[in-house]
């Protein structure tokens, strides 16, 4: 087996299992991809142009009017404020974060306002928003949205996300229906999503996605939405934009991955089995239970959902810390691991790792039930 680039540099070996996550990466870029990548750090080009030259792409595979390439997600929404709030009025732009006087309220409702690795509060004020809650964590009416809205009100913002709140929040399109009538821009931060064309068909403003999720582009993402909010967008980069600014390989591998994309093959049928043989292997273990789980938010992915029981001998999080801890580390999907609960995303996984997962896990097990270690 080949090391790896970070091995050479003296880092862990890592088994991602758990998914699309910036902390280890994101994803690893078809050949193609990376290719561009090398190509563009080999070159020079005009940064305005290539931009401009992006946003047309951006348009074109997501139906929107026009786009703007982005460093990431957590940019875009930065960038995406700064862009309903300032416009394109260049002394505003140079005056953002601070927004004094401004209209420059946005409006989230309680349950999405969440830590993503990072805080969407904060991403917000980056761009010059002031951050107006409404309802509870767990329950929201459309009179808690209406009410909010004020003469300040520069946008109501939309966290689609399996970190938010799921239950008892209004809907996209209730949301979405209340900025209509209000004449208000609506933004939603879609990172994660795999549709890059149905929110803008649904009549959203602003749309902000990962390129590195599952675009599985480099380390990036984009906006895309009505003309005149990208227009802004970009030129937000004479302002807070400058500090996140997006690089010529980050944008030509999202050009390439964009243009990629309409081939791309989900691999349901792999994806099953291999989780499928996973956990076969597993249930054999007392203490586990092994199925699998189509993705929550409806996406295709299907990954395998290990149950670990008080007979396995000892708790999930141990489990968990113990499969970081090794060599190689191997990170699963743990959003339940509180109660128990561990999975297995089979999208990052190379050939074969699946075996080494069950091989650790069951080693794991033995090791502990042998020891009598809770």
């Amino acid at each position: 087996m080949t090391t790896s680039l970070f091995e050479n540099f003296g880092l862990k070996k890592i088994i991602n299992a758990s998914g699309k996550m910036t902390a280890l990466g994101a994803s690893a870029v078809t050949d193609e991809i990376g290719n561009a990548l090398k190509a563009a750090a080999q070159d020079y080009v005009d940064i305005d142009e290539l931009i401009q030259y992006a946003g047309t792409v951006i348009a074109h595979h997501t139906g929107a009017e026009d786009g703007c390439p982005t460093v990431g997600a957590a940019a875009g929404i930065a960038i995406s404020i700064a862009s309903v709030i300032a416009g394109k009025n260049l002394s505003l732009i140079e005056r953002m974060p601070n927004s004094e006087g401004l209209k420059n309220e946005i409006i989230i409702q309680k349950g999405q306002n969440v830590h993503f690795g990072g805080s969407i509060d904060q991403m917000i004020r980056l761009g010059g928003g002031h951050v107006v809650e409404v309802g509870s964590a767990n329950k929201v009416e459309c009179d808690h949205i209406e009410e909010a809205i004020t003469e300040k009100t520069a946008a109501l913002l939309y966290i689609k996300s399996h970190h938010a709140v799921q239950k008892g929040m209004q809907s996209i399109e209730a949301m979405m229906s209340i900025a209509k009538k209000h004449s208000i821009p609506f933004i939603i931060d879609a990172a994660a999503e795999n549709d890059f064309k149905k929110y803008y068909a649904m009549g959203a403003d602003i749309i902000i996605y990962s390129g590195g999720k599952a675009l599985e582009g480099p380390t990036s993402g984009f906006i895309c939405g009505k003309g005149h909010f990208m227009e802004a967008a970009r030129k937000q980069y004479k302002g807070i934009g400058r500090a996140m600014k997006v690089g010529k390989e980050a944008i030509a591998g999202l050009i390439t991955a964009l243009n990629q994309y309409p081939d791309k093959d989900d691999r349901v049928d792999e994806q099953i089995s291999r989780m499928t043989n996973l956990c076969d292997r597993l249930n054999k273990v007392e203490g586990l239970s092994c199925s699998i789980k189509q993705d929550e938010a409806g996406r295709p992915i299907y990954r395998a959902q290990i149950e670990v029981k008080k007979e396995a001998g000892m708790t999930a999080e141990r489990i968990l810390h113990q499969l970081e801890s090794g060599n190689p580390a191997i990170y699963l999907r743990h959003h339940y691991v509180n109660v128990g609960i561990l999975s297995v995303d089979p999208r990052p996984l190379l050939l074969g790792q699946e075996d080494i997962i069950a091989d650790q896990i069951m080693s794991i097990i033995k090791e502990a039930k042998e020891n009598n270690v809770r």
